[in-house]
This record gives C-alpha cells, sequence and structure tokens, in this order.
C-alpha cells in the first residue's frame, strides 16, 4: 500500500521555531490547524481501541470530530461513544477528506508511529503521539526536525513527564541535594514472556506458523504499514506486538520512555558515546527476555560524565543506603541517581521522589519550586500549548532525543555488544553491521 502523498495542499511550512505559531479565531484564517485560546480544538483519534481510548476521555474537553483505526472491531468501542466523529479505516484519506482537523491523538503501534506524526505534521497538524515516540533512531531524529520545521505543537504521550515529582526531582538535584551524578540506575522487572501471549508461544525462538483468517473488520496491509508482509496472526494483534521486532520497541521503549525520563531531563543527557548490551533469551524476532544495558554520557557542561544502567526484566541492586523492609521504588521498576552526597529514589514514572535514607529527606532544605507545574492532565499540557503557541512539556524536540537514547539500548541489544556511537552523524563507529538497526527499512511504497 503506497505512502506517496496523495494529492492536497501543503501547509505551515514554515521553518519557524516549535510553537512558535500565533493563534488567532479559525474564522479569520478560514482554515484548520489554528484555534484562539477559548476556542475548542478538532481533533481526530488514531489508534482508538487501545490506549487511544484512554487519551481520547482525556480530551473530551474539545471536539472529537474524526475516529480512524484499521480494526473497527476493536474500535468499536470508541466508535460508540463519539457518534458525532466520523469514522475511517485509512488515517490518510482522513486527512485528505476532513480539511477540519486541528489536531491529531496517535495511538497505533510502534512501527507506525512515525509515518502517521509525518503525514499529520507536514498537513500543518498539531500531533500527540504515544510513547515510544518512533520505532527506530532515525525516526526519532526525523519527527523532531520536522515539527520544528513545520512549526506545529507536539507531545509525546509520557504521561509522567507532566507529574510534580519528576519536577522536585530535577529541582532537587539541580539544588544539590546529592552533590554530582555520575551514576543512574533504572530498570524495569517485567518482561513480554510469554510473547503472544498465546498458547502457541513457548515457540519462542520463532514466529506462529499458523496462518488463521484474518478478522472481517481488520484491514491487516494497513496494520502491517511499513512493515514487511506477514500473515496475520492474533499473537501480533489486538495488543500483544509489543515484544516483536518488527512492531515493537519493546521494554526499552515501553518503560524506558517513562524511566528513563527524569535522568534525561535532570541530568540534561544528550548523545551517549557508548552503550553495551548483555541480554537473556535473545532471537531473530522479539525483544530479549531480560537484558543489562549501559550507557556511557559525556560530560555536559558543569555536570560530570554520567553512567546510566538499564536493568530490564530484573532489578537494579539495592543500595545500601535504603532501610531494611523498605521498597525499593515501585514493584513494576524506578530510578536511583546515585551522587557524590547522597542517593535519590523513584518510581517507574518518577513518582515518589525521596532522598534516602529517610533522615537525609526529612533533613533537606527543599529549594523554591523553579519549574511550571502542569495543571490537569498531559493531554491537557499539549491542548493548551496547541492554543497557546508554545511547546507542550514532552514536546518532540525533547522527546525525540529520549527516544533515541531509550531504542540505542535496542540497538546494542541487537548487536549483543558494546557500540560507540557518533550523535551527531547518527551512526555506530565501531560496528558498521550494528547501523542497519539504526534506521529500519520500509516496505515498498512506504517513505517518511
Amino acid at each position: 500500500m503506497s505512502q506517496q502523498p496523495l494529492n492536497r495542499r501543503r501547509f505551515l511550512t514554515s521553518t519557524a521555531a516549535l510553537g512558535a505559531v500565533t493563534f488567532v479565531p479559525r474564522h479569520v484564517l478560514g482554515g484548520a490547524g489554528h484555534a484562539a485560546p477559548s476556542s475548542k480544538l478538532n481533533i481526530a483519534g488514531i489508534g482508538v481501541g487501545g490506549m487511544g481510548a484512554g487519551n481520547l476521555r482525556q480530551l473530551e474537553s474539545e471536539n472529537i470530530v474524526a475516529l480512524c483505526d484499521v480494526d473497527h472491531q476493536y474500535a468499536a468501542g470508541t466508535f460508540k461513544r463519539y457518534p458525532q466523529a466520523k469514522t475511517y479505516v485509512d488515517y490518510r484519506e482522513m486527512l485528505e477528506t476532513q480539511t477540519d482537523i486541528d489536531a491529531v491523538m496517535i495511538a497505533t503501534s510502534d512501527h507506525t508511529h512515525a509515518v502517521i506524526s509525518m503525514e499529520a505534521m507536514r498537513r500543518g497538524k498539531h500531533v500527540y503521539c504515544q510513547k515510544p515516540l518512533t520505532h527506530d533512531v532515525y525516526e526519532a531524529r526525523m519527527l523532531a526536525r520536522a515539527a520544528q520545521k513545520y512549526g506545529v505543537t507536539t507531545q509525546m504521550g509520557n504521561q509522567g513527564h507532566s507529574m510534580e515529582s519528576i519536577r522536585l526531582l530535577c529541582e532537587w538535584i539541580w539544588d544539590g541535594a546529592i552533590g554530582e551524578v555520575r551514576e543512574v540506575d533504572a530498570w524495569c522487572s517485567l518482561s513480554y514472556y510469554p510473547f503472544g501471549h498465546a498458547s502457541w508461544s513457548s515457540k519462542w525462538s520463532r514466529r506462529p506458523e499458523e496462518e488463521p483468517p484474518v478478522p472481517e473488520k481488520l484491514d491487516w496491509d494497513l496494520w502491517l504499514g511499513p512493515a514487511s508482509h506477514r500473515p496475520y496472526h492474533p499473537a501480533y494483534h489486538p495488543r500483544v506486538w509489543r515484544c516483536w521486532l518488527d512492531f515493537g520497541c519493546g521494554m526499552m521503549g515501553d518503560r524506558g520512555a517513562h524511566t528513563l525520563d527524569p535522568a534525561v531531563w535532570a541530568l540534561k543527557l544528550r548523545h551517549p558515546d557508548s552503550i553495551e548490551a548483555t541480554s537473556m533469551g535473545r532471537n531473530p524476532d522479539t525483544h530479549p527476555l531480560a537484558s543489562v544495558v549501559t550507557y556511557q554520557f559525556p560530560a555536559r557542561g558543569e555536570m560530570p560524565p554520567v553512567k546510566l544502567t538499564w536493568y530490564e526484566g530484573m532489578r537494579a541492586p539495592r543500595p545500601a543506603e535504603l532501610e531494611d523492609g523498605r521498597q525499593m521504588g515501585h514493584p513494576e521498576g524506578g530510578i536511583l541517581f546515585k551522587g557524590s552526597r547522597g542517593t535519590l529514589m523513584a518510581g517507574v514514572y518518577g513518582e515518589g521522589a525521596r532522598l534516602i535514607p529517610e533522615t537525609k529527606m526529612r533533613a533537606y532544605k527543599r529549594p523554591a519550586k523553579t519549574l511550571a507545574r502542569v495543571k490537569g492532565s498531559h493531554e491537557q499540557d499539549w491542548v493548551r500549548a496547541c492554543k497557546r503557541g508554545e511547546p507542550a512539556g514532552s514536546h518532540f524536540g525533547y522527546s525525540g532525543p529520549l527516544t533515541e537514547i531509550c531504542l540505542l539500548g535496542n540497538v546494542a541489544q541487537r548487536a549483543d555488544a558494546r557500540i560507540e556511537w557518533d550523535g551527531d552523524a547518527m551512526k555506530v563507529t565501531n560496528l558498521p553491521e550494528a547501523n542497519q538497526y539504526v534506521r529500519t527499512p520500509y516496505r515498498e511504497g512506504w517513505s517518511l
């Protein structure tokens, strides 16, 4: 199925900085893509059967005018909730024919995030895209550039970025609460196994061999999008695609986009110098059962080099200063900042940030709050930003580099080695064969 642009007008081809659009009432401009702060945005949802349904509930202050999903059976409940919205199977048809759309919410499988987001931005639509922003490193770099080029307001769906606790964490680290931070441990104790959540999944070293019929209301070819063709199987859709390399980004993309966010923000991390991975349960089709990924980041201004270790399918080592019997982070994951004068602990989304042991937390004189706080949901932060013509908290200029860091972990996992990274050139320098995982090929007829 072709991804080449349909005949259409191009909107907002300015190279203005991200969020620099000036908003005036739509009737003055005579078109979509603009809304006064007092107006409601016309929002379209793309991928609305799963997580997208929850995102749309947080956007009900606005006008939900269009809904698109390749599986109309899976999305039936969402279609019923918004009977006034027009429904589509193909997002390209929707964007081509329905000209009143101001903004889109995208919650499809990871491998289609980039092509849909790019098409929406080309047409001047504001974009809220679920995490991880993209399926590979190259796509993340391109979306960040495109958001700036087209001057639209963007947000990645890592909701922890809008929470109070992540702001406290940043302010405390910048205040010197734990001194210089040279080491970070982050972890997700979950695993996707059994792959596909199906009875055949004990055969985890290969794809399912069965070829059941495609459900009547599913467009399987469009669900595959830019991915290589393979027969339909319920081990891929719905809900269980994240473990498959061709469709999902594994735990590095799923939970890494949440749990590494506090480190990227607080420590101002950008390109790592190297990434090394040791994994268990590797195979050609799925993400590993467990993995330890170690990043080395260079100094940034006055901040020293940082070693960041990601533990996947297991917990990080318990710090000696954490009191006996006290939970480390969250049962499903968390993050530890190890400073020259102490340790800071938080949960999966940066929630529950505390200095440890608790005696240090009680003795700490907290600094003034310097970061702006978000009122309401992560989705509403995006809505306000769209109307005010300003960046949302996790705009693509921030979440693109965060996504790159997460997905470089996947590159190292697939290479099963230490890779040296030239971030400016977007290239693995010591193992050229690993560059095939930096930018994955698209199926014929699809392009970014």
